[in-house]
C-alpha cells in the first residue's frame, strides 16, 4: 500500500493498519444564527457588489456570440423544415396508394 492510499484512508476515517480509528468526542449541536430581517436597501447593495465581480464580455465578444447563435438557429430551422417537409411528403405518398 503506498503513501497516497494510506493518506486517503486516513481522511476517510479508516486506519490503514487495520485497527479501529480513534473515536472523536461529539461536540454539542450549535444553534443556527439568527436571521436578520429583510432589507431592500441591503439586498440592492449586495446585488451591486456581486455584479461588480462578474466578468462582463466585451462588445466584440457579444457580437461574435450573437452571430454564432443566430447562424446556428437559422441552420437548425432549415434542417427541421426540410425533415418535416420530407417526412410529410413520404407519409402522403405512403397513404395515397
Amino acid at each position: 500500500m503506498n503513501r497516497e492510499t494510506k493518506r486517503m484512508m486516513q481522511r476517510q476515517g479508516q486506519d490503514p493498519e487495520g485497527e479501529a480509528p480513534p473515536r472523536r468526542a461529539q461536540q454539542p449541536a450549535r444553534r443556527p444564527a439568527k436571521r436578520e430581517p429583510f432589507s431592500p436597501r441591503r439586498f440592492s447593495h449586495e446585488v451591486r457588489q456581486e455584479l461588480r465581480q462578474v466578468a462582463w464580455p466585451s462588445r466584440a465578444e457579444v457580437i461574435n456570440y450573437t452571430t454564432v447563435t443566430l447562424a446556428t438557429l437559422v441552420l437548425l430551422i432549415v434542417l427541421i423544415f426540410l425533415l418535416n417537409f420530407g417526412f410529410s411528403k413520404a407519409i402522403f405518398w405512403l397513404f395515397a396508394s
